[in-house]
């Protein structure tokens, strides 16, 4: 079964989903383990686990009764593969104002 995909920049806007992200860099935690480090409801933070899981940057991973949030690299990848856009416009922009810079320089 596939889960819609949810836009990432929307899901990384909010800063407790970013410093949940920092969190399971570190270590792959259960939502009651995670839900521990901030001041919000369990479900408040299920509803945010959720919103990483939809977007593709994090697994859940049912292990005995415990639910385990681990990183993806799903949404990681598709936030990579936007920024290489911009880093090759850019690129590209710059080496052309290179290129008339020297033409310039040169005459």
């Amino acid at each position: 079964m596939t889960t819609a995909q949810i836009d990432i920049f929307q899901t990384l806007a909010d800063p407790s989903r970013r410093e949940m992200l920092h969190l399971l860099s570190k270590e792959s935690l259960t939502i009651n383990a995670l839900a521990q480090n901030f001041e919000m409801s369990r479900p408040a933070v299920s509803k945010h686990v959720k919103i990483l899981q939809q977007a593709g940057f994090i697994t859940i991973r049912d292990i005995g009764r415990e639910r385990y949030c681990l990183l993806s690299q799903d949404g990681f990848t598709r936030l990579q593969e936007w920024i290489s856009y911009f880093d090759k416009f850019w690129s590209n922009k710059l080496k052309k104002l290179e290129t008339v810079l020297n033409n310039k320089a040169n005459a």
